[in-house]
């Protein structure tokens, strides 16, 4: 059996991953969603990037976990890829859904489609926190009303630092046994960086006809997909 290890993306807490759990345990697996430093439950908490790779690696060393499958949703696949890497034969498959990937060197902002400057004045205007998103900015996701104000509700404000300091990986990305989950209504194609790494023999692309926060608006497929992805 796997044992997994769910990470929320920005601004949410491990309750996104509520409806995803029961599957995955109703098929024998441990799971442990997981809140990073500064958010939801954590909120107030001081955190960086690399705390955020500290929370993701400390939960698995912490509890000896084995046959780990590391799932992050979009920016937490940032610190999920680091910590993949660094847990070395505890890891089973790390999947990334609809997710950033990290780059040597690199960050979320440094990434952004509008440019870092454009993100860092985003922070700067927020007490260095990104803002949550408005039920505005979560049309055409494939989401109820009732899970737009959910998404809404339980978002906090995300911690600047873990988003503008720098990714640190040791060896190439693409050695890592991985899966891409694209969802469909947030574009149809993977960014560059995912493409390249869609190449190397070690990673698989799987798509959801859904939007940016499938573990809400798709959980049971969600899960089926994970539990595939175990086997």
């Amino acid at each position: 059996m796997a044992e997994f290890v769910l990470v929320p993306g920005a601004w949410l807490g491990a309750w996104a991953w509520d409806e995803v759990v029961p599957p995955l345990r109703a098929a024998g697996h441990g799971t442990r969603p997981l809140t990073l430093s500064g958010l939801a439950e954590r909120r107030g908490q001081t955190a960086g990037q690399q705390t955020h790779v500290r929370d993701i690696v400390d939960e698995i060393e912490g509890h000896d976990l084995r046959d780990v499958v590391l799932v992050g949703h979009s920016y937490s696949g940032i610190p999920v890829g680091q910590a993949a890497e660094r847990i070395g034969d505890r890891l089973r498959r790390v999947v990334f859904v609809d997710a950033e990937v990290p780059v040597d060197g690199g960050s979320f902002a440094s990434g952004w489609w509008q440019g870092q400057a454009a993100f860092d004045a985003v922070l700067a205007g927020n007490d260095d926190y990104w803002p949550p998103l408005t039920p505005a900015d979560l049309e055409g996701q494939g989401l109820t009303d009732e899970q737009v104000t959910r998404l809404v509700d339980g978002s906090t404000p995300h911690p600047g630092a873990t988003l503008t300091e720098p990714a640190v990986l040791t060896r190439p990305l693409g050695g890592l046994p991985a899966t891409y989950v694209k969802c469909l209504l947030d574009g149809p194609e993977p960014n560059d960086t995912v493409a390249g790494l869609l190449t190397s023999d070690h990673w698989r692309l799987v798509t959801m006809d859904t939007g940016h926060w499938p573990m809400l608006s798709q959980p049971a497929e969600l899960a089926r997909i994970l539990l595939a992805e175990a086997a």
